[in-house]
């Protein structure tokens, strides 16, 4: 019984840690603009446009973070609230000229749009993290899932069916408490949808 126990815990562990891992806000930003760009545009123009979002939005991001992070040898994750101001301004930086890179060269509205959102969502975490640790994960999780049901529909709500496990994983993960996530979670919906309703419109 015994074994079985640690046996089931193990397997609740690693499926947390991959959950979290592989919906880290960076990542998720990549299929998210990939699809975006994919259904308004025709042509090889998606490619082009998406290349030129996902760099800004998720591999700058990850690259300067990383290089932070190692330099101060600091836990990926990143448990401590103070270790987040620095790579969060990193990452608000590359959101910044990622917004005004997209509005330059033409591209989609939405897309143009969601970056905003990631540079306003991201000030707004980062603002929280001076004095409390909100969920980025769960901000990060629930903003592009509000553009996809923007975009889809119905169907985007599929999207939203990886919001639940988000939550449990960071919450098993003992990375945040539920008020925490709770607040990631509906900030990430709300700024989101203020925003698209604001600046583009339903």
């Amino acid at each position: 019984m015994a074994s079985s126990n640690q046996n089931q815990t193990q397997f609740k562990e690693k499926l947390a840690n991959n959950i979290s891992t592989l919906t880290n806000p960076s990542f998720v930003a990549i299929p998210v603009f990939l699809l975006i760009n994919y259904t308004v545009l025709s042509g090889g123009e998606w490619l082009w446009f998406s290349a030129v979002s996902i760099f800004f939005v998720s591999l700058m991001p990850i690259i300067t973070s990383f290089l932070w992070i190692k330099k101060n040898n600091l836990e990926v994750d990143m448990p401590n609230r103070q270790d987040r101001i620095y790579p969060l301004l990193l990452v608000i930086f590359a959101y910044i000229i990622g917004f005004v890179v997209l509005y330059i060269i033409g591209a989609p509205q939405l897309t143009t749009v969601l970056m905003f959102c990631y540079l306003t969502n991201t000030i707004v975490v980062l603002l929280f993290s001076l004095f409390w640790k909100i969920s980025i994960h769960a901000m990060g999780i629930a903003g592009p899932a509000t553009a996809m049901i923007y975009l889809f529909g119905w169907p985007g709500f599929l999207f939203n069916l990886l919001v639940p496990p988000v939550i449990w994983s960071r919450f098993y993960l003992k990375r945040h408490s539920a008020s925490q996530l709770i607040t990631g979670t509906v900030l990430g919906y709300f700024l989101t949808a203020i925003q698209i309703y604001i600046l583009i419109g339903f």
